[in-house]
């Protein structure tokens, strides 16, 4: 009999946001220079993208166990 968890995936994409929201974080603020309000919405959402990828990718697997 085949399980379950046999037949997911277990990539979630955790690692690909993870990446984008570091990305976002460092090349963002550099390059928007038109006005100061898009540089902290650039660091609040690669924040927040980060950490979500960071909870896909390690917590919610360790909750699970």
């Amino acid at each position: 009999m085949v399980h379950k968890e046999h037949n997911r995936s277990k990539n979630s994409g955790g690692f690909a946001l993870i990446i984008f929201g570091a990305l976002l974080l460092f090349l963002a603020p550099q390059e928007v220079t038109i006005s100061a309000g898009l540089n902290i919405i650039a660091w609040v959402g690669g924040i927040i993208i980060g950490s979500i990828g960071f909870y896909l990718k390690f917590i919610r697997t360790r909750i699970k166990k």
